[in-house]
């Protein structure tokens, strides 16, 4: 991540790299099912965000988690009643760990155990921060259909060629100080580029931890995850950006509508 972000911060980041290098990781359970149908069609995999580097392992008081669970209940309503199974990833460490990358292999174990457990169904991975990297990272895997990133830490180097064939929406802050959106905008550019099917969102007024405009990444995540497990339809300028050609830069960074206030 960028230089100016401390290594210790809760959740301040700063699927195979296809495939991280570095060492095997011990076997451990990386998938936990929240909603577990017993026929499921389809899944998600949320992933919340974590460290630049920390080999330690996460407590009982995990902030980043805890910080994904509005994300949970959104998505558990949107999608109640479709037989979708909506799971989180558990990480061996809080870190990223440089070429490790623990989260990234974390979460291809998680869908190697979806993948076990439920066959082929078409699953969208949800992440924020360093858990979109991963997100991102492991989104070649053959289950992987879409991908909803959350102010996602994207440094210039990460590949991006397995997201090709992917629909791949892209939601961030414009004042986040941790993951810089311009990295953001710049690996989606790359990914469109590569073959993925790529749309932005500019979440105006919000940082990092999205704390401002709670309800709208609610909703805005909720409704694209249902979308793209064919639960609801994609909104037009979603639908205009992911047909753009691979070369275009369009549509990479359109304004997240806000959520009306309730009176």
């Amino acid at each position: 991540m960028s230089g100016a972000v401390s290594t210790s911060a809760e959740d301040g980041t700063t699927g195979r790299p296809a495939t991280p290098t570095g060492p095997r990781p011990e076997r451990h359970p990386a998938l936990h099912w929240r909603v577990r149908p017993q026929r499921p069609g389809a899944a998600v995999l949320v992933l919340h965000g974590g460290e630049e580097r920390n080999l330690a392992r996460p407590g009982l008081l995990n902030l980043p988690l805890l910080r994904m669970h509005g994300f949970l209940r959104a998505l558990r309503r949107g999608t109640a009643g479709a037989d979708i199974a909506i799971g989180t990833v558990r990480y061996r460490h809080r870190g990223w760990n440089d070429e490790r990358a623990d989260a990234a292999r974390d979460a291809l174990a998680a869908l190697d155990e979806l993948r076990a457990e439920l066959g082929g169904v078409p699953t969208v991975l949800v992440g924020h921060s360093m858990g979109g990297r991963a997100a991102l990272r492991a989104g070649g895997h053959p289950n992987v259909t879409g991908v909803v990133a959350l102010a996602p830490w994207c440094p210039a180097g990460d590949p991006c060629e397995q997201l090709a064939g992917r629909d791949v929406l892209m939601l961030h802050g414009d004042r986040d100080t941790v993951t810089p959106p311009a990295d953001t905008h710049a690996f989606a550019a790359r990914s469109r580029a590569a073959g993925a099917r790529v749309c932005g969102y500019t979440v105006t007024g919000s940082g990092h931890a999205m704390l401002q405009r709670v309800p709208d990444w609610h909703r805005a995540t909720t409704h694209l995850t249902a979308a793209m497990l064919g639960l609801r339809d994609l909104p037009a300028e979603t639908v205009s950006a992911l047909a753009l050609p691979p070369g275009s830069r369009e549509a990479l960074t359109l304004p997240l509508p806000r959520q009306p206030r309730r009176v």
